[in-house]
């Protein structure tokens, strides 16, 4: 099943292709986690569905979680282009909640801000039920789907301040999307090709089997010390061909076209933009075409 947050809110992917609003099935969903108490009921309602579907403008799934965790080098191939130690423990940091930013949204890039924003395809976990001391044994069972992300970063305060956060953590800097698939399509995040390109040309192609921490695991260390709530999110650390890590470093700026992909969860597409005074109008130039096609 797909679940995507549209300009008409939650909807549910027919099977037949298109949209059918959850409004239209009678269930009433305001925030993320609003769905996934209601999963059960929604998966029925759009097998026994009759309505017609729709072509609707995507936005972005995560809808007020409580927390959108993150994850640092975790893949071999990144440490490797990074020379860096294999972690022993996840590396985690926060993106914060006002960092979201839909599919196909655009991702700001103020270069009074930073002069070095970066790309970083992930795998985005949704939690589908509260989960406190859980083992790695039984992680998955708590996973209500998986979604693709862009970890976007300015590299320049990444290594200016001793924590991640303010160099994850500007407006715009988390696309997600385009929809959430539900865990029972994914029998195995760890063998998920993922990949991205900038203005076309290819720069991340890797798979997930490259994780240092995999999911399951990543969910037991994180859930010893926090309560995972239904609706959080964890990013799961990106592979390499990021930009900084390219001879000579190659940057984003206004202007560049960034697209994220994972095997069977969809692709984003977001565009790189000046300060918000130079912000154009919200468009949805290949929100439908892309949805569809995946």
């Amino acid at each position: 099943m797909r679940i995507a947050y549209t300009d008409r809110g939650f909807a549910v992917a027919h099977p037949g292709g298109g949209w059918i609003p959850l409004a239209e099935l009678g269930i009433q969903a305001a925030e993320i986690a609003d769905v996934i108490a209601q999963s059960e009921g929604i998966a029925s309602a759009i097998s026994e569905a009759s309505h017609d579907a729709e072509e609707l403008h995507l936005l972005c799934p995560i809808v007020r979680p409580t927390k959108v965790l993150a994850i640092g080098l975790n893949y071999m191939d990144h440490i490797r282009e990074t020379k860096s130690p294999i972690p022993e423990r996840p590396v985690l940091f926060a993106k914060f909640p006002s960092t979201l930013n839909g599919p196909f949204g655009d991702i700001v890039v103020d270069p009074a801000l930073t002069e070095q924003a970066d790309y970083e395809a992930e795998l985005a976990v949704v939690i589908g039920k509260r989960a406190r001391r859980v083992s790695a044994a039984d992680a998955l069972d708590y996973v209500f789907g998986y979604s693709v992300a862009n970890d976007v970063s300015a590299r320049d305060w990444q290594y200016r301040d001793p924590q991640f956060d303010r160099s994850k953590g500007f407006d715009t800097f988390c696309p997600i999307g385009p929809w959430i698939t539900t865990a029972d399509e994914v029998p195995d995040p760890q063998s998920l090709t993922i990949r991205s390109w900038v203005n076309g040309e290819p720069r991340q192609d890797s798979s997930t089997k490259e994780m240092v921490h995999g999911v399951a695991d990543l969910i037991e260390f994180l859930s010893r010390g926090m309560t995972l709530e239904p609706g959080d999110v964890i990013l799961t650390g990106t592979p390499h061909g990021v930009g900084f890590a390219m001879k000579p470093p190659r940057y984003l700026a206004a202007g560049d076209l960034v697209r994220c992909e994972i095997e069977g969860l969809g692709a984003i597409e977001n565009n790189c933009i000046g300060p918000f005074a130079e912000r154009p109008e919200p468009h949805s130039r290949d929100s439908v075409s892309l949805a569809t096609r995946s």
